[in-house]
């Protein structure tokens, strides 16, 4: 019985490394390729690295861009605004003064058209005399 029982075991040992062989063969391929991948990843991260940097220090550059040139169109949008006030300041003084202008323009001219009328009418009734024609 001993023999019988020396005889399963090693037919099991028999069965466990036809079924482990092939698996740690197998192993070892996978192991080989993982090695393989890794050596290629190992060449190829430097210079993905420095990509990466020369990318990151492109995108600082261009938000730093970005920022100046938002703070100027900040500023020439509050000087426009500014001047857009400052304008209108303009205008309404301007509009009030040339109402003035215009009104004393017309008292003047009123004033010069009625001592013009008034010179006139001197010199019809005086003229006559002065010219010699009467």
């Amino acid at each position: 019985m001993i023999e019988f029982a020396v005889v399963v075991i090693a037919v099991a040992f028999v069965v466990l490394v036809g079924y482990v062989v092939p698996t740690v063969i197998q192993i070892r391929r996978t192991v080989s390729q993982s090695e393989q991948l890794l050596s290629q990843m190992n060449d190829a991260l430097p210079g993905i690295l420095k990509e990466v940097r020369q990318t990151n220090k492109n995108i600082q550059a261009i938000s730093m861009q970005a920022r100046e040139g938002v703070e100027r169109a900040s500023v020439l949008m509050k000087a426009i605004g500014d001047v857009g006030q400052t304008v209108t300041q303009v205008h309404g003084v301007v509009r009030q003064r040339g109402l003035a202008v215009v009104t004393n323009l017309v008292r003047v001219l009123l004033g010069m058209r009625a001592a013009a009328t008034t010179i006139k009418d001197r010199v019809q009734k005086e003229g006559g005399q002065m010219n010699g024609k009467q």
